[in-house]
């Protein structure tokens, strides 16, 4: 029904989740936000009630840090008192460091299991209600914002990029407040128990950061190319899938495998050089760790022997140390999730500031019993103002007449409808409807008397009765069953095993297109619009189905104004004008009969339509 233009949209690709404990293998490319602090700030704001929850959780995480930093220190403390004092071990000191530890450890784990229940929670009811403001939008935005933008890119925002945010919330945002308060306290504890193995175990902290700087610079080219490389794989197997039947009656199977084996091995061998270097991250990073360790080991020897520092404290310190890196190395992947949780929600908060359609006017109308009959006046139109469709179209279409618009691709025949239905309101002039400008109705009214047919049929999932009720929700099961019979569908559909209530699969891929066309025709006899636009309305249905429902079609144009787009010659020929349009124009006008006479532009149409392979369409 609308003109378009697809737009190639790029969408990230979602990170996986970081492990409990920190996963130091390097991911993919990083889409970062093009305004984080703004974004990050209007994304607080979905939280809403969640505030108080998180406080909640904010307090479970800091008593859990705080047990993570006191398990140290009594484990310390317990193999100090193991340490012989003239020949014995405090081992009534030593169980309650037992105790201790083991109730620290346990609390540890429920604090852990709340932190991960209540957050998965709050993520939730946030996504929720991202997805439902998203959502929202979309069916509040103009037609014209969906024809400049692919299925498979909006789908993404909906999709990918929500999951990115509910995965930011869900995992890395309890991961970063505990890692940095585990890293400040582990820090406050090493230099109270030495400064001196303090300084020497953060010797190795900028390898750490100089190893992973220099290996994402190399991995981040590499997993961008295997992106572009996976993007070509997974469109080569889409359309060869969808063109199967294609592939097959042409005998191209050997020709597509070849194609797949050449882009999968180039997807092979960059993934493996990104996995490779990748890979190369995590056992570097445990060399330097325990580098460092050895460090912490030998000063602290010397400083035991020397009597400065306990074995306890030796042991203690190096958990310390350990809790210190390991979040540490962890947070460079976490803030990676965090921008691409942002970058997710700033392009859904895109698509939320786009421009809706603009509001009915406070003394709009209802469209109350309409009748018919349609007015152009001196209409122009184009969907780029440098690039007019309709010159300064009139005409007038009657209750109940039929008017058929043919011409040649890009004429402007689906404009005119367009304009009608106001997807789009016109540049200049005006269009009637019953006496009174369409833009002082309602859109919702507007729009309700009209009934399409158009030649991409829709289905939705469910089952055939539910789809052909779609346009009237109330209607009796007999009132379906008689719409059926007269848009010809009722003998397939009883054929069917559940008959009415058989379910449908995605857009009716179940049924073949021509019995889509006539469940889309039943609907339609269902609503009983007082106007009805057929765009190619029976053009995927063979000759004799055709002639069987050309009757009911007759019969329901009789009573409503119809408009009937490029249609097939047997149905032109019984329409009470014929428009032939051509560079946004109509330059004849007239019945079929008078057209022909004339010997113009519709006569050569029909003559040259004569000879082609369906001497029954007009191209």
């Amino acid at each position: 029904m609308s003109k378009g233009t697809e737009q190639t949209g790029t969408n990230p690709p979602t990170p996986p989740p970081l492990r409990p404990g920190g996963a130091h293998r390097l991911r993919g490319p990083v889409v970062k936000p093009k305004n984080f602090k703004g974004t990050l700030k209007r994304l607080w704001r979905y939280f809403g009630n969640e505030r108080k929850m998180l406080s909640l959780i904010f307090f479970f995480i800091i008593i859990d840090s705080l047990l993570m930093l006191l398990s140290p220190f009594l484990i310390g403390k317990a193999v100090d008192a193991m340490s012989l004092h003239n020949g014995k071990v405090d081992f009534p000191f030593l169980e309650i460091m037992i105790i201790v530890l083991t109730f620290a450890y346990v609390a540890d784990a429920v604090l852990t299991f709340l932190q991960g229940w209540l957050m998965a929670g709050v993520a939730g009811r946030v996504v929720k209600r991202l997805r439902d403001a998203l959502f929202t939008k979309l069916q509040k935005l103009p037609v014209s914002f969906f024809d400049s933008r692919t299925h498979g890119e909006l789908m993404s925002r909906l999709s990918n990029d929500i999951d990115n945010v509910s995965n930011t919330i869900s995992q890395s945002t309890t991961q970063l407040m505990s890692g940095v308060i585990v890293i400040a306290g582990s820090l406050i504890m090493m230099l109270m128990l030495s400064p001196v193995l303090t300084m020497a175990s953060l010797l190795t902290v900028p390898l750490v950061f100089l190893l992973t700087r220099t290996i994402a610079k190399r991995t981040s080219v590499l997993f961008k190319n295997q992106q572009v490389q996976l993007g070509k794989l997974n469109g080569h197997i889409e359309e060869t899938i969808s063109g199967i039947e294609v592939v097959k009656a042409f005998n191209h199977e050997e020709m597509v495998i070849e194609e797949f084996e050449a882009v999968n091995t180039k997807l092979r061998s960059v993934g493996l050089k990104a996995q490779i270097w990748s890979g190369f991250l995590m056992p570097i990073m445990n060399v330097i760790n325990n580098l460092g360790f050895a460090i912490v080991a030998i000063i602290g020897g010397i400083l035991a022997i020397k009597s400065v520092i306990t074995v306890g404290a030796i042991a203690s310190f190096i958990t310390y140390s350990r809790q210190f890196v390991r979040p540490l190395n962890d947070l460079a992947n976490i803030f990676n999730i965090l921008q691409s949780g942002v970058a997710g929600a700033e392009r859904v908060f895109e698509i939320i500031d786009e421009k809706e359609e603009p509001a009915d006017p406070k003394n709009a109308k209802v469209l109350e019993n309409p009748k018919g009959h349609v007015i152009f006046e001196n209409v122009s139109f184009g969907y780029r103002p440098d690039v007019p469709i309709l010159k300064n179209v009139s005409f007038e279409a009657n209750v109940g007449s039929s008017t058929a618009l043919v011409g040649p691709t890009g004429a402007g025949k689906t404009t005119i409808v367009n304009l009608l239905t106001r997807f789009y309101d016109v540049t200049e002039g005006r269009i009637l409807l019953d006496g009174r400008d369409i833009r002082d109705y309602t859109r919702d009214s507007l729009r309700r008397c009209f009934g399409f047919v158009l030649q991409d049929t829709y289905l939705f999932s469910g089952t055939i009765k539910e789809n052909i009720k779609y346009g009237k929700p109330d209607a009796t099961d007999e009132e379906v069953r008689q719409a059926a019979k007269m848009a010809n569908a009722d003998v397939f559909i009883k054929r069917l095993l559940n008959q009415y209530e058989t379910v449908l699969s995605e857009n009716g891929g179940n049924l073949s297109q021509g019995q889509r066309q006539l469940l889309a025709i039943a609907r339609v006899i269902l609503a009983k619009p007082a106007l009805l636009i057929l765009d190619e309305a029976t053009s995927s249905i063979d000759t004799r189905t055709e002639l069987h429902i050309q009757e009911a079609l007759l019969k329901l144009m009789a009573e409503r104004t119809s408009f009937i787009i490029a249609h097939r010659l047997n149905t032109i020929r019984d329409a009470d004008t014929i428009m032939v349009i051509d560079d946004g124009q109509i330059i004849e006008k007239g019945k079929h009969d008078v057209l022909m006479k004339a010997q113009g532009r519709y006569y050569q149409m029909f003559f040259n339509s004569r000879w082609s392979l369906d001497s029954i369409m007009i191209e």
